[in-house]
């Protein structure tokens, strides 16, 4: 479908590639010019930070903010004690109250970097949907609120589809989750005036059935807006390394290791996720995208400091830039690369070079740091590292030692 948008967020996130679907386009374009949106995007509290997946639909609030309209940031408090089932092979570990409140904490970090929080109308607001769910009468919600719910529909989503024919267990606890997101957005409609709802495409039915049960209850419109699932050009899901999450706290996951993340970008992604993790210009996006040879990783090196910049700083981006410099122009060793430190007691009569791959997190597995080595992956003072059995001692590391596996992934380990 073709829709030409009036407003300045429908058309941003039109010309960026931000939506996907939305369930009334022209309504929501018209209520975003007629005042203040006030829009939320749930946020479960399963870890202690953010990683780069949630990142895209940060990036819509904060165009959402930047055109004129109120962002909410939902933490589930209330529905983390449940788990969300959507497109899951398993149940999600259940966390205690307090585990809940220092996620919470974790993740307040990385939206004060994007948002501006406060009293004012176009402010973001920061909710806590235990606020509404952890006082719930479970009689009076099922009278209210359940007899709007058919079972026959909720069999019919693809979230729960997909784990019934795999034949996997769906317990009754996380059933409920997508009655528990339905009533989040009636409450912040009644509460907060919430007139819409973003998120993943994979939370259209979540998203559907808050609209319908807000419109039964209270007879008011709202509306629905989703992003696409993203995926590297190469078919992986984003955010997602060999190392793990792309974490989006420092403590978690250094701001050189998320500089050199962006900066690793396949060269096909490049003009996308400009568009999408950026703020720079869409035809400046678009020239830089379509960059070929060297000039490509000048254009990844933009997308790596714009990134980096949002998240961590300007300070910390240009730190990422000149060691990433320092070790690929120079072969020097940078002040910002993984670093580990071992004492004499770790190494004792010596510690096999293997074990080293391993504790710097270049490899998994000692059975993956050695396949490293024997296909010629590893380097050690930029040097090609051949022998699978070398043995480190205290003495050799009286400077610390370079280790690489392939052209971009560093590390230093040194005597702590």
């Amino acid at each position: 479908m073709t829709y030409h948008p009036k407003s300045d967020f429908m058309r941003v996130m039109m010309e960026r590639g931000f939506l996907a679907d939305c369930t009334d386009y022209q309504g929501l374009d018209e209520a975003l010019i007629n005042g203040v949106v006030p829009t939320y995007i749930g946020y479960d509290a399963t870890a202690k930070s953010l990683h780069v997946g949630h990142l895209l639909n940060i990036m819509m609030l904060r165009w959402l903010q930047k055109t004129g309209h109120k962002p909410i940031t939902l933490m589930g408090g209330g529905t983390t004690k449940v788990g969300d089932p959507s497109f899951r092979a398993d149940e999600r570990p259940l966390l205690t109250p307090e585990q809940i409140d220092d996620n919470i904490e974790g993740m307040k970090q990385v939206f004060a970097k994007y948002l501006d929080y406060g009293d004012g109308p176009t402010d973001a607001i920061m909710l806590n949907n235990a606020e509404w769910l952890d006082g719930l009468n479970y009689l009076e919600f099922l009278r209210d609120i359940g007899r709007h719910f058919s079972v026959n529909r909720m069999l019919s989503f693809e979230s729960v589809k997909s784990r019934l024919d795999r034949e996997q267990s769906l317990s009754f606890l996380e059933f409920n989750y997508m009655i528990l997101q339905a009533y989040d957005f009636l409450e912040l409609n009644r509460r907060y005036g919430c007139l819409l709802q973003m998120g993943g495409s994979d939370q259209w039915g979540n998203i559907v059935n808050g609209i319908d049960l807000t419109r039964r209850v209270l007879d008011h419109e709202i509306y629905g807006l989703t992003s696409p699932l993203l995926t590297t050009s190469d078919g992986k899901k984003m955010g997602k390394s060999q190392g793990g999450a792309m974490w989006l706290n420092a403590d978690m996951l250094s701001p050189y290791e998320f500089w050199q993340f962006w900066r690793n970008t396949t060269d096909a992604d490049v003009g996308r996720f400009l568009k999408l993790y950026t703020e720079l210009p869409v035809e400046e996006c678009d020239r830089l995208g379509t960059l070929e040879g060297s000039e490509i990783n000048d254009a990844k090196i933009i997308l790596a400091n714009e990134v980096t910049k949002l998240c961590h700083g300007a300070e910390a981006a240009a730190a990422a830039e000149a060691t990433a410099r320092e070790v690929f122009e120079k072969g020097g060793i940078g002040d910002d690369l993984p670093t580990v430190a071992l004492t004499s007691e770790d190494i004792g009569d010596g510690i096999s070079i293997v074990q080293l791959i391993v504790k710097t997190g270049l490899a998994k597995s000692g059975k993956e740091a050695k396949r490293l080595i024997a296909e010629n992956g590893a380097k050690i003072d930029d040097a090609p590292l051949t022998d699978a059995g070398l043995m480190i001692d205290a003495t050799a590391l009286a400077n610390p030692i370079k280790l690489s596996a392939g052209k971009k992934r560093h590390a230093l380990v040194k005597l702590g």
